[in-house]
Order: C-alpha cells, then sequence, then structure tokens
C-alpha cells in the first residue's frame, strides 16, 4: 500500500457547511514571481475563496538552492516547516531551522527564506488577510 493510499479510499469532501477538507498536494502549486524568488512555489491551500475572512495558510515548496525573496511588510508570519531544512534570514542575521521547527517572524522585519540543503524545503506560513486581500 503507496503512502497517500488513505487518500483513494476517503471520501472526496469539497465544501460541507463551509467545511474544505483536501491533500495539501491536490491543490495547484504556481511560481513564486515576485522580484527576488528563485525556484519557489507556493499552493494557497485555505483563503478568501474558501471562506476563511482573516487568514489565509500557504505551502511554500523552495528547491534546493531556491530562496524567496529579501522583504518586509506590516503584517507577521506564523511558519511550520513541513520538510528539509533551511536558513532564515531575520533581524539582519542567519537563523538556522529543519522540519518541525516552528518561527515567527515580527511584521517590518526583513525576511527571507533560503534552501541551501540538497533537498526540497517545504513549510506552511499563514498570513492574515490584509496581505492578500483583493483592492
Amino acid at each position: 500500500m503507496g503512502r497517500f493510499a488513505y487518500l483513494a479510499a476517503r471520501p472526496k469532501l469539497r465544501e460541507v457547511s463551509k467545511l474544505k477538507l483536501v491533500h495539501f498536494s491536490e491543490v495547484p502549486a504556481a511560481p513564486v514571481a515576485e522580484e527576488g524568488a528563485e525556484g519557489v512555489s507556493v499552493r494557497w491551500v485555505i483563503g478568501e475563496d474558501d471562506g476563511a475572512p482573516n487568514f489565509a495558510m500557504r505551502v511554500f515548496e523552495v528547491k534546493p538552492g531556491g530562496h524567496t525573496p529579501r522583504h518586509s511588510h506590516p503584517w507577521e508570519h506564523e511558519v511550520f516547516v513541513l520538510a528539509g531544512e533551511g536558513v532564515l534570514f531575520c533581524a539582519g542575521r542567519e537563523h538556522q531551522f529543519r522540519e518541525g521547527d516552528v518561527i515567527f517572524v515580527p511584521q517590518n522585519e526583513e525576511h527571507q527564506f533560503l534552501n541551501r540543503s540538497a533537498d526540497t524545503l517545504r513549510f506552511i506560513c499563514v498570513v492574515p488577510r490584509e496581505s492578500y486581500a483583493r483592492k
């Protein structure tokens, strides 16, 4: 039995009283096209289209040698590292992290996630609505 065999047996629940239940891999990944990003894709797994009025949950994948852009903004990030290891540039210095770590990036802090390993880095990042709301 394969690693994700349980998914085949599970009924596909798409919307039941605003419930969303889906394996993250079923949500399409899109390349991060922001200037300064390299080898990064994102899956918007929960957002306003799902009825989430306050926050969005995204799953990022960073290829070996890849990185997010170095930037800052007026909202924080809550991050959970699902797989791999990397380096976070934040508060003017580099911080090592690995699978299972949780990271809080404060608002207005310049930051960047880098993958210097040979394996794909995957992490969940939660952001408030103000960071992505349609104008």
